[in-house]
């Protein structure tokens, strides 16, 4: 009776996932249908508002200078353009670095400042103290080995100044800039095109949901004052104030022609260190914000609450169950060929195998809708679609996206010791760079 209970739960866990997943697909593909022919002009803006510019580093001396210099090269008045470059508690070169970039002759009439800080709160630490004294209309952020393109901050501020009232905040993509060094870049690769040119499209397009990303924003000074600022040692800083920019009732525009190229984790550690800080943040926020789903509170915050916990939580747990319950059949079935008359752990009869069949058949669903992203993403994406990218996509479902479990588990793990042992569990961990 449990098994089955097991299997019914298991089975309409995943077809609601795909449901949701092809809900968003759909949305995405509407909105590249649409805008797909569309090209991306620099036009004269209304006004062009003071921006600042800000870029927390902690120990980034080896990719600081490419993000500043493209930085400064923005195609944005320079005039109009304040830059506040924090050497954040760093032990290696990255102030020195910043200070010899300034000191170019192409770059000492611009407005740079350059902060050695030792103060606490992690990157949202930084970004309060740039509040106070940013003299910008918006505040844009740029991590340290995030180099805009071009004509990223034009087309940021662009999506804000369409509606300024409502549009607080405006967000770009991100791009991985080291993404052919080698599988587990490719995957990771793959991973953002599709976050980025299918959740975050189909997201906005349908709902007018935005998330505010690490990177490749701007929001509106006065109204980050108005909430009290980012959450001082916050893991997800960004996801943390996504929700307070929704729950006012307030939208976050996507620029979807904002870029941004950031560098990736190149060793499995690195990739496991950073994911698992972001799952931690991510739970963090979900838990904050769960109450929100049975009080009166903005219907995009009950939506985004409902879809992280979903995402993290719900259908993590029907991917592990239904592992289970697939593995367990098949080691049977396969021991059935040697030793008769054994019967399936899994079934709703002791003479039948329909169970068994409908997973293989839920498998081969979650297999082509996972392949049917990667490929509508790809083909947004100018060069990326070949046919080494589906065969890409088809090895990374057995390998790559199968780690989102063990660092989901580890996340939920290490959140419930955190407060069953009330340590502090916002403990940043460094993405590790390198020379690219």
């Amino acid at each position: 009776m449990i098994n089955q209970f097991l299997m019914i739960i298991t089975l309409i866990s995943i077809w609601f996932s795909l449901t949701m997943s092809l809900l968003i697909l759909t949305g995405a593909a509407h909105f590249w249908l649409k805008n797909s022919r569309t090209k991306s002009i620099v036009e004269k803006l209304p006004r062009y508002p003071l921006i600042t510019v800000v870029v927390p580093a902690h120990n980034e001396e080896l990719v600081i200078a490419q993000t500043v210099e493209a930085i400064l090269n923005m195609n944005y008045p320079q005039a109009r353009v304040e830059v506040m470059l924090f050497a954040d508690n760093c032990s290696d070169h990255t102030y020195e670095v910043m200070k010899d970039i300034k000191q170019l002759p192409k770059y000492q009439m611009r407005n740079v400042k350059i902060i050695k800080r030792k103060g606490s709160g992690g990157k949202a630490g930084v970004l309060n103290d740039a509040l106070k004294t940013a003299q910008g209309e918006y505040i844009a952020v740029y991590d340290a080995d995030a180099m805009p393109e071009k004509n990223a901050l034009y087309f940021l501020v662009a999506e804000a100044l369409k509606d300024p009232t409502r549009h607080v905040a405006a967000f770009g993509r991100n791009k991985t800039r080291n993404a052919t060094q080698n599988f587990l870049t490719r995957c990771i690769n793959q991973e953002i095109v599709v976050t980025q040119r299918i959740q975050h499209i189909g997201l906005w397009h349908l709902f007018k949901i935005g998330r505010i990303p690490g990177t490749n924003f701007i929001i509106n000074t006065e109204f980050v004052k108005s909430i009290g600022g980012w959450r001082n040692g916050a893991l997800t800083e960004d996801t943390d104030i996504s929700f307070k920019i929704m729950q006012s009732g307030k939208l976050i525009a996507l620029a979807y022609n904002s870029e941004a190229f950031q560098q990736e984790p190149e060793n499995l550690k690195a990739y496991y260190l950073q994911r698992k800080r972001w799952a931690k943040g991510n739970y963090e926020v979900v838990i904050a914000n769960f109450k929100h789903l049975f009080d009166r509170s903005n219907w995009r915050v009950k939506f985004e609450t409902f879809y992280y916990v979903s995402t993290f939580l719900w259908f993590n747990c029907a991917i592990i169950l239904s592992d289970i319950i697939f593995f367990s059949n098949v080691v049977v079935l396969s021991l059935g060929l040697f030793i008769p008359n054994l019967q399936l752990p899994f079934m709703f009869s002791a003479s039948n195998v329909y169970i068994a069949q409908i997973l293989f058949f839920n498998w081969g669903l979650m297999i082509l809708l996972y392949l049917l992203q990667i490929s509508m993403a790809l083909v947004t994406q100018f060069g990326q679609a070949t046919p080494e990218q589906i065969w890409l996509g088809l090895a990374s479902y057995f390998s790559y996206s199968q780690l989102f479990i063990i660092v989901s588990i580890s996340a939920v793990c290490s959140v419930t010791l955190d407060r069953i042992l009330h340590r502090d569990g916002n403990v940043w961990v460094k993405t590790k760079r390198f020379n690219d």
